[in-house]
């Protein structure tokens, strides 16, 4: 394979790893807000436990990719959402739509370094 710096391919464990651990981390923040909403209902409540269950899943990165399909549908149920808002392309559709493509590149290559699910 030719590269530009070919060292750097002996790390390539390293980029899942970061995926995981910020994706994680975001959907651990959203269900932290969510959950602090003392007006959501149950579906909004459910939604976030379910949310922050994925996130803890991804960081320690076990069953990477379970979760990255729940996330991926919470994703694309945000992206449709907004689509029949008529408010695609804009900025809050955008950061979906990119942490939608690092969810699916999770599920394709795997957790990554320092995961309990690394045999994948």
């Amino acid at each position: 394979m030719l590269s530009l710096f070919p060292t750097f391919l002996s790390w390539n464990q390293l980029s899942p790893f970061l995926i995981r651990v910020v994706l994680g981390a975001i959907f651990i923040f959203w269900s932290y807000r969510g959950l602090r909403n003392s007006r959501a209902d149950v579906k909004a409540r459910t939604t976030s436990v379910i949310e922050g269950i994925a996130g803890i899943l991804l960081v320690i990165g076990l069953w990477t990719q379970l979760a990255t399909i729940v996330i991926g549908i919470d994703l694309i149920i945000r992206l449709v959402d907004k689509v029949i808002k008529k408010s695609f392309l804009t900025d809050g559709v955008n950061y979906y739509l990119v942490l939608l493509v690092l969810a699916v590149s999770l599920l394709v290559t795997g957790a990554g370094f320092w995961a309990f699910d690394l045999s994948i």
